[in-house]
C-alpha cells in the first residue's frame, strides 16, 4: 500500500504501530499529535514498523488535549447563523474539534485492538482513515486561522469520547458506534453545510467541506467493510446486530434525514438503520 504523503522526513523514534498510535494519542500539542498520526501512518504503509512492542506506552484514559477549548455539555453550546462570520467561524470550530476526535478515534481502534486476531489490512484502513483525519484538522484550523480565529477559541463538547470509551472492550461495538454513526452522520450533514457556505459565499470553507465529504465516505466503508468481516466470521447477520449493539451502547435515536446514496455507497444500507430512527420508535 501507497503511503498518503511519500517523503516525508521521519524524526520520531517510534517503538511499533501501536507505540506510534498511542504516543499521538498522548500528545497534547496538536500539531505534534498531527505529525505523529501521520508520520506512524507513512512507517506502517513502508512496512518498517511492527505490529506492537513490549516497550509500547499504555493507552490512557482520555486522549491529550491542550488546555483550550473548555469542554461543556452539547446542550451549552450555541447556535449561530452561518450568514455571519462569527456562525461560520462557531461551525468551523465545532468541526475542528469532532475531526481532532476523529484522529484520536482511528489510533485508538488500532492501538486498543492489535492483539485481535485480524488482518493486518485492518490496520491499513484504520491508519489511512487517521492520516486523512489528522489532514482534515490541518484544513479546519488553517481556515480559523483565515478569518482570525483558531481552535480552542470556543467551548466544544466531550460527547464524542464517551462513545469510545463505552466501546472499548468491544471491536464490533466499536465499529458499530463510531464509524458507522457518528462517522455516517457527517455524510448526511456535510452536504447542506457546503451549500450553506457557498450561500453566504465562503467558497474557501466549502472547498474544505468538500474534501472531509469525499474522504468521509471512505472513512465510513472502512468501518462498514470490518463490521461485516466480524459478522461472517461469527455467523451473525450484519444488520440485526447492528440495531442490537447500537441501542445496547449508543445514547439516544438516529436522526433523519439520511444521505441513503452515499451511505449505501460506503456498504451502509437503509437495513441498518431505519429501524433505529426516533419516528419509528
Amino acid at each position: 500500500m501507497n503511503g498518503p504523503a511519500a517523503g516525508q522526513t521521519q524524526v520520531f523514534k517510534l517503538t511499533s504501530l501501536r507505540g506510534g498510535a498511542t504516543e499521538a494519542i498522548l500528545a497534547s500539542d496538536l500539531d505534534l499529535k498531527t505529525r505523529l498520526a501521520q508520520e506512524t501512518a507513512n512507517r506502517w504503509f513502508a512496512r518498517t514498523l511492527s505490529l506492537r512492542s513490549p516497550l509500547d506506552p499504555p493507552l490512557p484514559e482520555r486522549p491529550g488535549r491542550p488546555a483550550k477549548p473548555e469542554l461543556v455539555p452539547p446542550k451549552h453550546m450555541e447556535k449561530r447563523s452561518l450568514h455571519t462570520l462569527k456562525g461560520r467561524i462557531a461551525l468551523l470550530h465545532a468541526i475542528a474539534h469532532i475531526e481532532l476526535n476523529a484522529v484520536d478515534l482511528a489510533l485508538d481502534i488500532v492501538a486498543r485492538f492489535t492483539s485481535e486476531p485480524i488482518p493486518h489490512s485492518f490496520f491499513d484502513g484504520w491508519m489511512q482513515v487517521a492520516f486523512e483525519e489528522a489532514k482534515h484538522f490541518r484544513m479546519v484550523r488553517a481556515r480559523l486561522n483565515d478569518l482570525g480565529a483558531d481552535y480552542g477559541d470556543l467551548p466544544a463538547h466531550d460527547g464524542l469520547w464517551q462513545a469510545a470509551h463505552s466501546t472499548r472492550n468491544d471491536l464490533t461495538a466499536r465499529l458499530a458506534v463510531v464509524p458507522l454513526i457518528l462517522e455516517a452522520r457527517g455524510l448526511d450533514v456535510t452536504p447542506s453545510l457546503q451549500a450553506k457556505m457557498v450561500e453566504t459565499g465562503d467558497m474557501d470553507s466549502a472547498a474544505v467541506l468538500d474534501v472531509i465529504y469525499n474522504d468521509e465516505k471512505g472513512h465510513v466503508a472502512v468501518g462498514a467493510k470490518w463490521f461485516r468481516f466480524l459478522c461472517a466470521r461469527q455467523k451473525k447477520d450484519p444488520a440485526a446486530t447492528f440495531r442490537q449493539l447500537v441501542r445496547a451502547n449508543f445514547r439516544g435515536s438516529l436522526k433523519a434525514p439520511f444521505n441513503d446514496i452515499a451511505r449505501a455507497e460506503a456498504g451502509l444500507t437503509p437495513t441498518f438503520y431505519r429501524a433505529l430512527t426516533s419516528t419509528s420508535s
